[in-house]
């Protein structure tokens, strides 16, 4: 038998025992009761966004396409709406007082540098006059709103794992976790990774994989990315006390870079002003969902799902696009205000829950 067919058979193999049904999920992981938040549509409210960008001073250049001269500005006004429940409206001053004197964590990739700068901004939009402090140095951001003691923290890894220089070159090490002292200690941590397991080529990072103490010059990427969950899931259950510290884990974020993803092949996400509206988005739920849906529910620890694929798989329109100021064309990562603030309310609703 071929290489390329046992490769082919193994991949197979592997999908059909990831194969798990969206109605299948452990409604207790995603902190909805008998109510799902993630389960709506998008509706216009003239009253959003929730802040001004050009008076935040935690929006990365990259996300502030107001900035960079986009010239619509209607992405940033439409709300989600579930539909069997409200989503309570983020309220800043309820948010520092609840969380006076805590840490929240973003752990992930530029998508958790998104969500990060999100949080930060719709806090200080409530009190834009009080004391804050930005600190930066290597991987770990945080900015702290001093008057009240809460302090946000971003640390950058793009797949939780370690990405390691060895002799051979650079190394993505599927079975190891060094930097995750760095996490212990918060009352929350919002996990995050995907973007980077699909980069191939000059894009790629790493020169090789490594599992079970053997080097691969590479490997199916759901394969190696249920490896990297189940290393990042063994380090959870190890390393983190419930009664101190609530883990979220952020949902696949969707690229739109092909129209054909919602019916409409010529285009991409470059000058979409509406979101997708049909009842169900055409390029279905994406493999890497599935991967985290069963990595998830084998965590014995409570790790809460933010599942926010398919609301932002409808946001076609709110990506930066060409007005970044760092990519010819990004429909990837997310324009502030926008799509991330959402991903903020439902956060909030699940640790208020």
């Amino acid at each position: 038998m071929g290489l390329p067919l046992v490769h082919a058979l193994s991949l197979t193999l592997f999908l059909l025992c990831l194969q798990t049904k969206a109605e299948d999920f452990d409604a207790t992981r995603n902190l909805l009761g008998t109510c799902n938040l993630f389960h709506g549509k998008w509706v216009y409210d003239a009253s959003y966004p929730l802040y001004d960008p050009s008076t935040c001073p935690f929006i990365d250049p990259q996300f502030n396409c107001q900035k960079h001269g986009r010239p619509d500005n209607l992405y940033q006004k439409y709300r989600w709406m579930p539909f069997g429940c409200p989503l309570p409206r983020f309220n800043g001053l309820n948010f520092l007082e609840r969380y006076r004197g805590k840490k929240i964590m973003f752990v992930g990739d530029s998508l958790s540098l998104n969500q990060f700068n999100s949080l930060a901004c719709m806090i200080h939009a409530w009190v834009p006059k009080s004391r804050n402090t930005f600190s930066q140095k290597d991987a770990l951001s945080s900015v702290t709103f001093e008057d009240y003691g809460l302090e946000l923290y971003l640390y950058r890894t793009a797949y939780l794992v370690d990405l390691d220089r060895e002799k051979v070159g650079r190394v993505l090490k599927l079975d190891s976790i060094k930097n995750g002292d760095s996490w212990i200690g918060m009352d929350a941590l919002v996990f995050n990774t995907w973007h980077w397991w699909t980069h191939t080529g000059s894009s790629q990072p790493w020169d090789y994989v490594q599992a079970n103490n053997k080097l691969y010059k590479d490997m199916n990427r759901f394969i190696a990315y249920y490896k990297g969950l189940t290393t990042w899931a063994k380090w959870v259950e190890r390393n983190v006390n419930p009664a101190q510290t609530k883990v979220f884990f952020l949902g696949i974020s969707p690229v739109h870079y092909q129209g054909k993803d919602w019916n409409q092949p010529a285009k991409s996400c470059m000058s979409e002003t509406q979101p997708f509206f049909g009842l169900k988005y055409p390029a279905g739920t994406p493999m890497a969902w599935v991967v985290v849906n069963k990595v998830l529910n084998r965590i014995t620890k409570p790790v809460y799902f933010l599942d926010v694929t398919t609301l932002s798989q409808y946001r076609k329109d709110a990506h930066p696009e060409g007005y970044s100021g760092v990519m010819p064309i990004d429909c990837s990562h997310w324009c502030l205000p926008g799509l991330p603030d959402t991903w903020n309310e439902l956060l909030n609703a699940a640790l208020s829950a």
